[in-house]
Order: structure tokens, then sequence, then C-alpha cells
């Protein structure tokens, strides 16, 4: 029997077959085989509906990806138009035009001599394909020893292997042992906890920066290839870079010749303001990562943007990156991402985000006369709350009360409460908000509203 997304079906008979056959991603599966799974069957502009009709406010993006919004009929369209005319061509060895106009854009976008665009379906294979290009890069400049990669404390790269190994949360980590070899952390810019530096943020900046100055001594020089950093960190709840700390890690990569990768699987396309958020911070890395909103969801893509420097090896003799994706450059996913990418320009979305950030951020601040409240930190449209027992001494809550007041209480009071949004724990708790970039004022209220409501219950319950 054939899917018609206009009628998915009662609510009884797909949880069933859900619970029968589904296999959710990071779920703990024992809690969805006992209760019902929420079913999401519509998006348009900021919000999603259930099965049953509720109306929720999208205050996630869907998973930091849908930039542009829900609805969005003619990304829809381009990418139908696309498959109609040709539906699917690999890049190996072989082109189609929806790939090299979308990499030439890029290209135009992105800083410096980041010219050349590696597709892949997603963020960590981007990240892996980073990965395995800084190691063959080195092994061809004759510095076969540099393998090794840093990268921060609780920072999230993605899950294949490779990815994993540069991922900084080991409790996600610890059941794939072992991993690709070479992953080294360093500390985080979480600012709110670095109670030695006082009130002087560049201090800490600079302090963080030159612990990856420390770390490559540590190693040896010659054995380290790259630095993985997001922009805003995403794990531990939206880390921004102090003023100065991308300017010093520049300096620090170009001194030890280590190459410097800017993950911006969910920093890019909008989220702080720039089409890359690099451009934001003022800083040219040797290749950035993306994916999620580069389509803004309507089709997978995920793409590595590297440098001349980089590329140089390959662009002359009998040298290949061998490496590769039957999806990567899908037709259908560039199609929709071009689309995507001029709905950014003819809305000027990046300055949308850039003039109502400092209102998002000033509406979530009332929030800080909670008790629970102990930071709300950020830039764009990407903000973290993070959630304390005790405000004066910023004491967190232990991995039970974390349980209870997260998973127990306020996932799924905020979703009832009409807003999908992010509570995690990885790190301190936190509630992460990355919604649409078509927002403003009137939504930025609602959000506050819910959280306030939601947030007093929690704290009475805790």
């Amino acid at each position: 029997m054939s899917y018609n997304p206009q009628q998915p079906g009662d609510n009884d008979s797909l949880q069933k077959k859900a619970k029968d056959h589904l296999w959710m991603h990071f779920t703990r599966q024992s809690t969805a085989d006992n209760s019902n799974v929420p079913l999401i069957v519509k998006g348009e502009g900021h919000h999603i509906w259930d099965i049953n009709g509720k109306k929720y406010f999208d205050g996630l993006a869907g998973l930091f990806v849908v930039n542009a919004g829900h609805g969005r009929k003619r990304i829809s369209q381009a990418a139908a138009a696309q498959s109609e005319q040709l539906e699917f061509m690999p890049l190996w060895s072989y082109a189609h035009p929806a790939a090299i106009e979308l990499a030439d854009r890029l290209a135009d976008y992105a800083p410096g001599d980041l010219n050349k665009v590696f597709y892949s379906t997603g963020g960590g294979e981007a990240v892996e394909t980073a990965f395995k290009l800084a190691k063959q890069y080195w092994k061809l400049m004759g510095k076969p020893g540099k393998y090794k990669v840093i990268s921060r404390q609780v920072a999230y790269h993605g899950t294949p292997q490779g990815a994993l190994a540069v991922t900084g949360l080991p409790d996600i980590k610890e059941m794939f042992e072992p991993l690709t070899p070479g992953g080294v952390r360093v500390p985080n810019t979480n600012f709110y906890r670095a109670p030695e530096h006082g009130d002087d943020i560049e201090a800490f900046g600079l302090w963080a920066a030159n612990r990856i100055e420390e770390q490559i001594l540590a190693e040896g020089p010659n054995s380290v290839a790259a630095v993985f950093l997001e922009p805003v960190q995403n794990s531990g709840g939206c880390f921004p870079p102090p003023p100065g700390y991308f300017k010093r890690v520049r300096e620090i990569c170009d001194q030890y010749d280590v190459l410097l990768v800017s993950d911006e699987v969910i920093c890019a396309f909008g989220r702080v303001g720039e089409i890359f958020a690099c451009n934001a911070y003022g800083y040219v890395p040797d290749m950035i990562t993306c994916a999620k909103g580069l389509t803004s969801g309507y089709s997978p893509l995920g793409a590595t943007i590297i440098s001349d420097r980089l590329y140089e090896p390959f662009a002359s003799g009998d040298e290949t990156f061998y490496h590769g994706y039957t999806f990567g450059g899908h037709p259908v996913s560039c199609a929709a991402a071009l689309e995507n990418l001029d709905i950014f320009e003819e809305e000027k979305l990046t300055d949308h985000v850039k003039e109502n950030s400092p209102l998002f951020r000033a509406e979530l601040e009332k929030l800080l006369d909670l008790p629970i409240v102990g930071d709300v930190r950020g830039d764009g449209y990407f903000f973290g709350i993070e959630l304390v027992k005790d405000k004066a001494t910023k004491e967190t809550f232990n991995d039970d009360e974390a349980e209870r007041l997260l998973r127990g209480f306020l996932s799924g009071a905020l979703y009832d409460a009409g807003l999908y949004c992010r509570a995690d724990d990885r790190g301190d708790p936190v509630v992460q908000l990355a919604p649409p970039l078509t927002i403003g004022p009137k939504e930025f209220a609602e959000i506050e509203q819910i959280l306030r409501g939601v947030l007093t219950e929690g704290w009475s319950k805790i």
C-alpha cells in the first residue's frame, strides 16, 4: 500500500508499527516502547503539528536544520523539477549542473582561498571527510606522523568512527571503543564555568586558546594534523567564542603548521547571522564542514569546503582522494540547496538574524529572575539556558536530579506546553533554542512565556 503524506494513517496503527519496527536515533527505546511516540505530520513556517492536530512552536528548527522555515513550496518544487529531469548521478568521475552551480556558490560565500567543495550527505560525513583529507594531506607533504586531531571537551562532531574520535563526549564513545586513534581534547569556552577569570572574558578567551598551543606542544607538533572547532559549540549548551579567541587559535595553528577546521554543521547558513560563521568571528579556516541549513532540511546534503592549499597536491599528477559517498552531491539535494540559498538572499535572512538577535537574547534573559536559571548564552538565533540548583554558587544538579528534571519532566512539559526544543545534559543541564531564522519579536515573547511557566513548575518539583 502506498503512503500518502496527506493521510498518514491513524495514531494507534502507527504507534504499533513504530514500537514493532522503528529504532529511533539517540533514543532510549525502552521509554519509547512503553509510551506513545510523538508523531509529527505537518510543518508550516515556524510551527509543526502532531497527528492529533495540536500545534507546536518549532524552537529547534527540527534539529538546527529548517533555517528557512517549514512549508517552502518553492524548495519542494525545485527538488521535484530536478527529480523529473535527472533524479540521480554520482560524482564519481562524472558531474551534473546542480552540483557545479552549488559548489561555485558555496566557494563565493566562503572566506579566503576556500574554493573546493567535496559533497557528502550530512554533517558527520563532512567531518569524516575533513579528518581523512587532513591525514592524507600531511602524508603527501612528507609528514606522515601528523594524524592527531584536537577538539574541545563536550564537543559533538558526529558519529562515524573518525568523527566520533573528534567528538569530546565520553558517554557516547565508550561503547564503540577502540576508535580511530588520534583524538585529543582541550577546554571549551564555557565562560560561566570559568570563575577564576572573573569578568574578564577576553583573558579567558586567550587562556582557552592557549590550551590548544599547550596540547600541540604536549603531543608534539609533528603529530598533530588539525584542530576541529565549532564557531559556537553546541553540546554543553551554546558556548560562543570569547573576543580574540579565534584570532589566537589561527595564530597557533599557523605557528605549528596545524590545519584549522571550522565545523559549521550547525552554525552555517544564517544561524549566527552569516552564511558561514567564521565570517562572523573574523577568521579564515583551512576547511569548513557544513550540512543541515544548507538545504533547510528539504533534502539531505553536507559539504566540506577546502582551501587551495589543501587541494594543491591533488591538482596535478596522479594523486587521488580515495573517499566518497554514493549520494554525496545528489542532484535533488543540490537543487533544493540552490533554491534555499535564493530565499536567504531574497529575504535577507542573515540580516534579519543580526538585527533581531539582541531582542531574542533580551527576551530570554528575562528568565534570569527564576531561581533555576543560571545563565543565558549564545549568539544569533542559537541560545542555551543553563539550569542550576543554586544560583549563588552555580551548583548544578546531580545525575539523579538531572534525570528527573530533564527526562522526567522538562522535555515532556515543554512539548505539552506547545514548544518543541531541546533539554539536554551533555555537560550541565541546559535548554537549547535554535528556531527557524524567520521568527521575530512576537515569537520571542511566546517562547519566553512558555519557558517561564514550565521552568517555574520544574523548580517546584526539584
